[in-house]
């Protein structure tokens, strides 16, 4: 017997693009090809078209679209992808017209969360925003469409096979967002838990490959998978922290973020990005060693705007800067922190800067309260954390974690060791 090895070989590649001058069209095409990259492709070209806007039939204009045809020709292209949102007709009309599999931005990023998630949740989100994406884009399938149920012991011409993949594209559709539902409504019980035992939340958000999951590996030991790779991590992640000064934190590694970031992902992804916007901090991680850096700042901020919580508290992080030099060579501002969690250097000042931004609002205190004060002892177990609790000759001994403003009211029963 002959044993022979299957190769699977690499899509080639063609990137295109339409400079509106709404946004900057290199940065976004050099994004665009590391997103191809992770996808698996091989990227053997890019071509950019100054437009006042799109062509309605073809993205590109026709002379432009002459060059791509000759292109894809000479370099055996296997794959368009275009770095803006295809309407149905644009990618119809491209695909007769080059030969070539068309895809666009958000078709892209969809096939890779698809690679990435790992959890029932991340897998139910990722097919709800396919199924979005593709039901607008079924129509024009030719001869696929042919009548189904016109025969004998039917009424009526029957209907057509678009009309039937809508229908149960949309009855999908409507069983995934009943799974999220459900899926949501246990994530909310669970915040309600961690706020009433007091649990604070630090969520670390950023621009994806800033090295988020890292960070969380140097911080907790959490094994969370890291690549350098767009999207490395799709779904969150939660582990404890114990801070220096002896409080304990939940930290949520959550999905990172792109520029221009279709508006479906965001939709699709509310509640997973909702970790952040349940925050009571928010660690804003950025690859230092980046050139845009700054601009992968403000689109998280402009993210997490979005969600609501422009007003959590934030600590912006600039990681990776072993790769720029000295660690502590790089111009700070208020709020900034320095690190590189490869090498878990800046950690504790990190630390340092949690334990400042958090509200102090919860402290651990002892009280002894006398056995007729029965509502007040009922009052302590709901709103705070009991670690330890006693009946002694005095009365019930509670050892609890609790809001400052609940233990002012009950200052007179609170006792200190000797």
């Amino acid at each position: 017997m002959e044993l022979h090895e299957i190769r699977q070989e690499q899509e080639r590649a063609l990137l295109i693009s339409v400079d509106d001058g709404t946004f900057d069209a290199s940065v976004s095409m050099d994004e665009l090809a590391e997103l191809a990259k992770t996808a698996g492709a091989e990227v053997v070209g890019a071509l950019i078209q100054k437009r006042d806007h799109p062509e309605a039939a073809t993205f590109v204009g026709y002379g432009k679209l002459a060059e791509i045809i000759m292109f894809c020709e000479n370099s055996d292209v296997d794959l368009i992808i275009a770095d803006s949102e295809l309407t149905p007709t644009q990618g119809r009309n491209l695909e007769k017209l080059t030969k070539c599999r068309v895809i666009d931005r958000t078709m892209l990023i969809l096939d890779i969360f698809a690679a990435r998630a790992r959890t029932s949740e991340g897998k139910t989100q990722v097919e709800l925003a396919q199924l979005r994406y593709q039901l607008p884009r079924l129509a024009g399938q030719g001869a696929s469409l042919s009548r189904l149920g016109g025969g004998i012991g039917t009424r009526g011409p029957g209907e057509t096979k678009l009309e039937s993949d809508k229908r149960h594209i949309r009855r999908r559709i409507q069983k995934l967002e009943e799974a999220l539902q459900e899926m949501e409504k246990r994530r909310n019980l669970l915040r309600k838990r961690r706020k009433k035992n007091g649990v604070t939340t630090v969520a670390i958000v950023g621009y994806t490959n800033a090295g988020k999951s890292t960070l969380m590996n140097a911080l907790t030991d959490a094994g969370v998978l890291t690549e350098n790779k767009l999207f490395a991590t799709l779904d969150p992640t939660s582990r404890a922290l114990l801070l220096p000064d002896g409080r304990e934190i939940m930290l949520v590694d959550t999905v990172g973020l792109i520029r221009r970031l279709p508006h479906k992902l965001v939709e699709a992804f509310q509640s997973t990005l909702e970790e952040a916007a349940e925050a009571d901090l928010i660690l804003n991680v950025c690859d230092a060693a980046d050139e845009h850096c700054a601009e992968h700042l403000e689109v998280t901020k402009s993210v997490l705007a979005e969600l609501g919580c422009a007003d959590t508290p934030m600590i912006s992080v600039m990681n990776k800067c072993d790769l720029v030099g000295n660690i502590y060579a790089m111009p700070t501002f208020q709020g900034t922190v320095l690190i590189s969690a490869l090498e878990k250097r800046g950690l504790d000042e990190l630390l340092d800067a949690i334990q400042r931004a958090l509200p102090q609002t919860r402290r651990e205190a002892k009280l002894l309260i006398p056995f007729q004060n029965g509502a007040e002892a009922a009052r302590l177990r709901n709103e705070s954390v009991v670690m330890e609790e006693e009946y002694r000759p005095e009365g019930l001994f509670l050892h609890v974690v609790a809001e400052a403003a609940l233990l002012e009211e009950m200052k007179d029963w609170l006792i200190f060791d000797d």
